[in-house]
């Protein structure tokens, strides 16, 4: 459940922050059932600007959505990542194009730092800011505008700074702070928080915690992994649940995206684990797309990362896909992309947990 408030909050904290004004022409690219939509909805209306919806069959089609940014000389552009790798990777943002684009934002997942930096270089009037932020919290707690282009495409971007009146809390497992550098479970406190789960207290009462020290007194366990870092940066560092035990190893499975995303050619790729069972446990797969014209196999591939990675945290299945599968949202799907995996392993004999 998102209430009125909730909205508010983050846009009236929005509008201020990036300077929304009524010459402004705003996309409106998340469906309406997904809540970045609010977003762009009611900053718009809030700052008295225009909203120019983009039709669902532009997503499908870069050129046609490369052409709505520049013909109707947006000056705000907002999706979810996937689309902003989707544009990349035809090649169709030329240099210093959208001369009326002036921002640029993404949230929902990460954006791979060499799709970015093509961006960047692509458009280098245009200021780009990370959001991060789950449903339950209300379109975005956290910012990043990243001040430079990224030299190091193997890093990934930060989270940032939380919103006004939201914060970001890295705890270890006695939800007590976790040390700047140390890697914790993610929480967010503040306005931006959902009153629960319709008609759910169950699960209300397990992802929200009661904490009278913090605003609003309430806790979201988020299920992400951070580290706060010296500077005060939230960096976001995959899923709880990303984390496998492969090979008597505990490995993230985002360092290994980063370090295949880092590779040129390589537009987007998304990384799973198989449970099989046994002593072995879970074998890393992964699967990814290559820009147009570019030939890039996996066993090319894998050599390349294997320069970046130790041994046991090289996926051991590779697959080339023309596009990965999306969700609704527009995310990349990796509960499908784990069913591809599981079929394929199961029509090789190979027994899966849970098939």
């Amino acid at each position: 459940m998102i209430t009125h408030a909730n909205v508010l909050a983050f846009v009236e904290w929005a509008v201020k922050y990036f300077g929304t004004r009524p010459s402004d022409r705003v996309s409106g690219h998340p469906p309406l059932h997904f809540d970045l939509s609010t977003f762009d909805i009611f900053a718009t209306f809030a700052a008295g600007a225009e909203l120019h919806l983009v039709p669902g069959n532009l997503s499908v089609n870069p050129r046609a959505l490369a052409a709505m940014i520049r013909d109707r000389e947006l000056t705000q552009w907002f999706s979810v990542p996937s689309v902003l790798t989707y544009l990349a990777k035809f090649d169709v943002i030329a240099q210093d194009d959208f001369p009326a684009l002036e921002r640029l934002m993404w949230c929902g997942e990460v954006l791979p730092t060499p799709v970015l930096v093509h961006w960047m270089r692509r458009l280098p009037h245009v200021r780009f800011t990370n959001l991060y932020g789950p449903t339950e919290a209300t379109i975005a707690s956290s910012y990043y505008t990243v001040p430079n282009c990224p030299e190091d495409e193997t890093a990934a971007i930060p989270i940032g700074t939380p919103c006004t009146g939201e914060d970001l809390l890295v705890l270890d497992q006695e939800l007590k702070p976790a040390p700047p550098g140390e890697i914790g479970d993610l929480y967010i406190s503040g306005v931006g928080l959902s009153p629960g789960y319709w008609r759910d207290a169950e699960k209300t009462e397990a992802a929200f915690i009661t904490r009278p020290e913090v605003p609003g007194g309430r806790i979201y366990r988020t299920g992400d992994l951070a580290r706060c870092a010296e500077d005060g940066l939230v960096h976001f560092l995959g899923r709880a649940d990303s984390q496998i035990k492969s090979r008597g190893y505990r490995i993230e499975l985002g360092e290994i995206e980063a370090a295949v995303n880092a590779q040129p050619g390589v537009r987007e790729c998304a990384v799973v684990g198989v449970d099989i069972g046994g002593f072995e446990g879970s074998p890393i797969c992964c699967a990814f797309s290559v820009a147009d014209g570019v030939d890039l196999q996996p066993l090319a591939l894998r050599t390349a990362v294997s320069e970046l990675l130790p041994a046991y945290m090289l996926p051991t299945r590779w697959r080339e896909l023309d596009a990965l599968p999306k969700n609704v949202n527009g995310k990349i799907d990796r509960k499908e992309l784990k069913s591809s995996f599981i079929r394929e392993m199961a029509v090789r004999g190979q027994p899966v947990v849970g098939t």
